[in-house]
């Protein structure tokens, strides 16, 4: 256990800081994919059972480094109230979508660390959403994890 992570202002509360709500925005996709899977079929199944995997890693991953910093991870939900209402695999994919943002964004707290094994695992963690975004999306977004801004003229 680290001494430092009581300390509000410590690299070890910091890092704590921002490793609590990427491991959240990991346990939702792990939950979220479940419920996508379910709506599809073929490839697209394949693929989401693979991203599913992929985020319950991440979550094991963050639970670890929680650990290492001497805090407690946070358990899960037992459900979570879906930003979409899946009942068609066009649903299902829309989820995906969001649940790879969600991912993204969360990271961003992570890559302002003064931790550069965490700055860089953050950074793979959120191009590795970015490319399954774009993946169930077929576009990419110029920022992944920012909120778009409007377009002059379009907003």
């Amino acid at each position: 256990m680290r001494g430092s992570a009581g300390r509000l202002g410590s690299p070890d509360a910091r890092a704590l800081a921002a490793l609590q709500p990427a491991l959240a925005a990991e346990q939702a996709a792990s939950y979220g994919y479940g419920v996508a899977g379910a709506h599809l079929t073929g490839a697209r199944y394949t693929e989401a059972v693979s991203d599913w995997i992929a985020h319950q890693r991440a979550r094991d991953d963050l639970e670890n480094l929680i650990s290492g910093f001497g805090g407690q991870a946070v358990p899960a939900a037992a459900a979570y109230q879906l930003p979409v209402a899946v009942r068609t695999a066009a649903h299902a994919i829309s989820l995906a979508i969001i649940l790879e943002q969600q991912v993204t964004a969360a990271y961003l707290g992570m890559v302002a660390l003064p931790d550069s094994q965490l700055r860089l695992y953050a950074a793979g963690q959120m191009q590795a959403a970015a490319i399954r975004a774009t993946r169930w999306s077929d576009r990419s977004q110029a920022f992944p994890g920012l909120a778009s801004a409007p377009q002059p003229g379009h907003g």
